[in-house]
């Protein structure tokens, strides 16, 4: 399946244009490629910001099943 492209202009600072010019020649590749690889990476990052609630959850009853255990490890 083709995805669909858009287009849309920004601006970015001129030494991050050019060594992202360098570097999609080093690696014979579009400098489109390089942005939407970048962008990709980018959204999956703020993605994983915060943990799942059910992460959380686990973590706090964990504090208070194991939470004494922590304290007396920590006066060693």
């Amino acid at each position: 399946m083709r995805q669909i492209r858009e287009k849309f202009a920004t601006q970015v600072n001129s030494k991050t244009l050019k060594a992202l010019r360098a570097l999609a020649r080093e690696e014979g590749r579009q400098l489109q490629a390089l942005i939407d690889e970048a962008l990709g990476d980018l959204i999956e990052k703020h993605k994983n910001v915060r943990p799942r609630p059910q992460v959380m959850a686990a973590n706090l009853a964990s504090h208070g099943k194991f939470g004494p255990l922590r304290q007396a490890g920590s006066l060693a």
